[in-house]
């Protein structure tokens, strides 16, 4: 299967200059999200984590159902002010801003192996500040997948040599 069918470009969001890459007919198409799920857990699996963290919104979408496909736990990270209980947090960089990243202080415990998921690398500022999430709660990262990497934007030399792997490159 083709994953690129899948994917729809949309031009000048969220801002002018930028192509989304726009994964919403990926999930639309019953086959094409279960053969995504399915070349995820086939690619990653050799990473050895012991839990899946992925970043809100795009990367729950992957990372939740690989985790239960792997039968590992699942640690949601979120903007600042979404979840319950005490918080640890990092600021990161975007190709079009700065956001920061938040994650339960007790949801990745001293040297556990975390695979961070999410939809797309592109200027290695999300996945960079999720590395430094999961190293500031003394977890150890064991790789990093994608469904997609934009290699032109070259994020890649953002993960300080982490292994990293996707499905698809633009």
């Amino acid at each position: 299967m083709n994953l690129r069918d899948h994917i729809r470009d949309v031009p000048n969001f969220p801002k002018e200059g930028i192509v989304y890459f726009d994964i919403t007919p990926l999930l639309a198409n019953p086959g094409a999200f279960q053969y995504t799920i399915d070349m995820m857990a086939e690619r990653f699996s050799d990473y050895k984590a012991d839990k899946i963290a992925a970043a809100e919104a795009r990367g729950f979408i992957f990372g939740a159902p690989l985790a239960y496909k792997l039968g590992i736990g699942f640690v949601p990270i979120r903007k600042p002010g979404k979840l319950p209980y005490e918080t640890i947090s990092v600021n990161y960089d975007l190709e079009y801003g700065t956001d920061c990243l938040s994650m339960h202080i007790d949801a990745v415990g001293k040297d556990e192996n975390v695979l961070l998921i999410d939809d797309v690398l592109a200027t290695g500022g999300t996945a960079q500040g999720m590395v430094k999430l999961v190293e500031k709660a003394g977890g150890i990262v064991s790789g990093i997948g994608f469904l997609v990497e934009l290699g032109f934007l070259d994020g890649k030399s953002k993960l300080n040599g982490i292994p990293s792997s996707h499905l698809l490159q633009l």
